[in-house]
């Protein structure tokens, strides 16, 4: 099947079909394709897709963020290896086909190559991967209590006095929290590293971290967060906190509303107010200017025929 003439769901059915009984044995739950789904339903199998978000919809409910995630959350180690394999660059195009009867030998070679001499994507503790993975099974049953406390009481709908926030002046008592206990709030480590990149295109050339907040209640906080995609745009957040622990949080970007980890938006201000601010870093804006080179003083490039470049044939 694997002959450049069948796509996935055609090569799952012929698998599963094919050896029914053995894939019975240890398969209990797949993260299928579309055009399989009937066939495992009739198996017993159950099958889960991320979420796509419907038309005039600007949100997914709780219930989809979560089933995504879980999603998400397994498919991550299968990307990460197609990215290791695009990592030849033969791999990492599309390839004519006169190509496909070598494809599996050149496959082959790179992912021996992979073992060889790559390390291993997964190093983890087995024991603290399940436990994991039975606190995401369990968090993606519950409903996002902060959520349903700003539609009902329309915090949304408030007249806020929004103002700047900064790591001197800031007198709200957010928890500090460690590494761990952040990675246990966001279930990995994406939504992290993407909050270091959101805090530091939140700070102005004076150090100023340019979040806008507001504080009617001690212990809720609201913020808007610029989008990283759309300029124009900012998506508002809450945070509920005591003096030891995150409690809960709520966003109105489109997987806001999930409890099994958060977006990067709440992560950001979650990472920077208990941890970054008080990290000995500095902040700062990055003059990527410099790496610039003045147009009016770049020569005018030769005039090069590439029409006999092997890579340019192999794309068309």
């Amino acid at each position: 099947m694997g002959d450049g003439k069948n796509n996935d769901a055609n090569i799952l059915t012929h698998i599963i079909k094919r050896n029914i009984e053995k894939i019975k044995v240890w398969l209990q739950e797949d993260r299928g394709f579309r055009d399989s789904l009937d066939l495992l339903n009739e198996l017993g199998i159950k099958s889960e897709m991320p979420f796509f978000l419907g038309r005039g919809k600007k949100q997914h409910s709780v219930e989809e963020s979560n089933t995504t995630r879980l999603v998400t959350k397994l498919r991550w180690i299968v990307e990460s290896i197609n990215g290791r394999i695009k990592f030849f660059r033969y791999l990492d195009k599309v390839l004519p086909t006169n190509q496909v009867p070598h494809i599996r030998d050149h496959v082959q070679i790179a992912c021996s190559l992979i073992n060889c001499y790559f390390k291993p994507m997964n190093i983890g503790d087995p024991e603290a991967d399940e436990l994991l993975g039975a606190k995401m099974l369990y968090l993606s049953k519950q409903i996002n209590e902060l959520k349903n406390k700003v539609e009902n009481d329309g915090l949304d709908k408030r007249s806020y006095k929004w103002y700047k926030i900064d790591s001197t002046d800031f007198d709200i008592e957010f928890p500090r929290l460690n590494e761990e206990e952040l990675r246990n709030l966001t279930l990995g480590t994406y939504q992290l590293k993407m909050a270091k990149s959101y805090t530091e295109e939140h700070f102005d050339s004076e150090g100023k971290y340019e979040v806008l907040v507001s504080t009617k209640d001690q212990f809720l906080l609201s913020a808007k967060i610029q989008s990283r995609h759309i300029s124009s745009k900012c998506y508002q957040l809450w945070i509920s906190f005591n003096e030891c622990v995150v409690l809960g949080w709520y966003c109105k970007c489109k997987i806001g509303s999930r409890v099994v980890g958060m977006c990067s938006h709440i992560a950001s201000v979650i990472w920077y107010l208990g941890f970054g601010r008080y990290t000995d870093k500095q902040f700062r804006i990055n003059n990527w200017g410099q790496y610039l080179l003045d147009a009016k003083n770049i020569p005018e490039p030769e005039e090069i025929d590439a029409s006999d470049d092997e890579a340019t044939v192999t794309e068309e």
